[in-house]
């Protein structure tokens, strides 16, 4: 048996990745999965086997440092000792409870926890185990609240995969299979993206007119505005490409859903849970919503999620005669319940958030110092421990580069580094790091990556 990962070591490459033991599980997991889900190449994926802190190792026993904690996931570490305790003793006293019947007490707990934790106002939720159901329950409450179907959302956005949520998701290449189901879509306009906007000029001025279209769209007959009752976003999109906007926008979301009726919708899933250096990604300008979801970052790794909002818009829902109309099997899930409230204990006990915030600033720091002459980084940008690399063919063209942003990702891979790609062109490198990623791993990390970025120069 291997030892036990410390969480803080730098990488250990004992065979390249991927190994035979990946490469085997790689063809049988051909064999029994669909084969949309898990890509599959001659040098990827690897299978992991444990991981701890900021450390992953795989099957074949090479380690590995962490730059994704795993779909941002996990903000406190892998396996964090607290989170993994307090699941262990939840499922040794209550592994199962009646959510919507009998509900766990540690459901109350949860909730309380919360109502204190999010930003003022928001102080009511519902539960869930992921969160693409959590903006279905989102989704659900502002109809209920204002009875239309319709919801503006943005190009670059992405707020999940089962129907509801892949509506009022921008991907096209998603949505069109299942389009003949998908019943009201999304009427989408523009984010700020400033790095490439069709709108010119800076930040400021990209963030003011995307606004002024909005109001146009909603104060225009013919553009569905009758129908739209809320506006949904991310705070800072993530899989759009790590696109933080400019000040202005999200007090100017808040400003129009105010002066029209309608619900402002943020989707912290990934952003929330101290992932931008703040507890919530909206307090960076000061905005309270009227709904919130959260997922990822939540529990540290275990499946849960939830829709957060206030008394006034949570309470269009009709008071429940004992058949509640939205509600699942695993709503409030008690092991679910104290991962949360664990997690949640351990960001603000060990200072997490505020280490997000401080390490976050000085990678993004030194990324920004070692690729400011480089010909193939356009932008590096983000919040927090949320920071993008915008590759690109050449300066000048901004043309996006998505082959480099994958064999970056594969390269990493050989020297140790957990990387991945995103943004609406495939060509931004995205950096979500546990929280507790050390200086020494950092360093190291940030050292490797240049090495890499020089051997693309050319």
């Amino acid at each position: 048996m291997p030892e036990p990962l410390s969480g803080t070591a730098l990488p250990s490459i004992a065979v390249p990745p991927p190994g035979p033991a990946s490469r085997r599980l790689s063809d049988e997991l051909a064999r029994y999965e669909s084969p949309n889900v898990t890509y599959r190449a001659p040098d990827f994926p690897v299978f992991w086997d444990e991981a701890r802190g900021a450390n992953v190792r795989d099957v074949d026993g090479n380690v590995y440092v962490d730059l994704t904690s795993a779909f941002a996931v996990a903000g406190p570490g892998h396996a964090h000792p607290r989170i993994v305790r307090a699941i262990q003793d939840q499922a040794g006293r209550l592994l199962h409870g009646m959510g919507d019947v009998h509900p766990p007490a540690i459901k109350v707990d949860l909730l309380r926890a919360l109502a204190e934790v999010a930003p003022g106002g928001l102080t009511r939720s519902v539960l869930a185990s992921s969160g693409a159901e959590a903006v279905e329950a989102a989704l659900k409450t502002a109809v209920m609240a204002t009875g239309k179907p319709r919801v503006l959302a943005f190009h670059g956005s992405y707020h999940g995969l089962t129907y509801r949520a892949l509506s009022v998701s921008s991907r096209e290449d998603f949505r069109a299979p299942f389009s003949s189901q998908l019943g009201a879509p999304g009427v989408f306009v523009p984010y700020p993206y400033a790095y490439r906007s069709p709108f010119g000029g800076g930040a400021e001025e990209v963030g003011a007119a995307v606004l002024r279209y909005i109001e146009h769209v909603l104060d225009t007959p013919g553009t569905a505005h009758e129908g739209i009752g809320a506006i949904l976003a991310e705070p800072i999109q993530a899989r759009g490409g790590d696109v933080v906007p400019p000040d202005d926008f999200l007090p100017g979301l808040r400003r129009i859903c105010d002066e029209r009726g309608l619900l402002l919708i943020l989707d912290e899933i990934y952003t929330g849970f101290g992932r931008t250096g703040r507890w919530f990604a909206c307090e960076h300008w000061g905005v309270v919503p009227d709904l919130m979801v959260v997922g990822k970052g939540l529990t540290g790794g275990f499946p849960f999620a939830a829709c957060i909002g206030t008394d006034a818009v949570m309470g269009a829902w009709p008071v429940s005669t004992g058949e509640a109309i939205h509600t699942s099997t695993f709503l409030g899930h008690p092991v679910g319940c104290a991962a949360a409230l664990a997690s949640i204990a351990v960001l603000r006990d060990e200072r997490l958030v505020e280490r997000s915030a401080e390490l976050g600033a000085r990678m993004m720091a030194r990324l920004a110092e070692m690729t400011a002459d480089h010909p193939r980084v356009g932008e590096v940008r983000g919040r927090g421990m949320m920071i993008g690399a915008e590759l690109v063919r050449d300066r000048g063209t901004r043309k996006p580069a998505p082959e480099l942003a994958g064999w970056m990702m594969v390269e990493g891979l050989r020297r140790g580094l957990l990387l991945l790609g995103g943004g609406i062109h495939g060509n931004v490198l995205s950096f979500s790091p546990p929280f507790v990623l050390t200086d020494e791993q950092a360093d190291h990390a940030l050292g490797v990556i240049g090495e890499i970025l020089d051997e693309i120069r050319g």
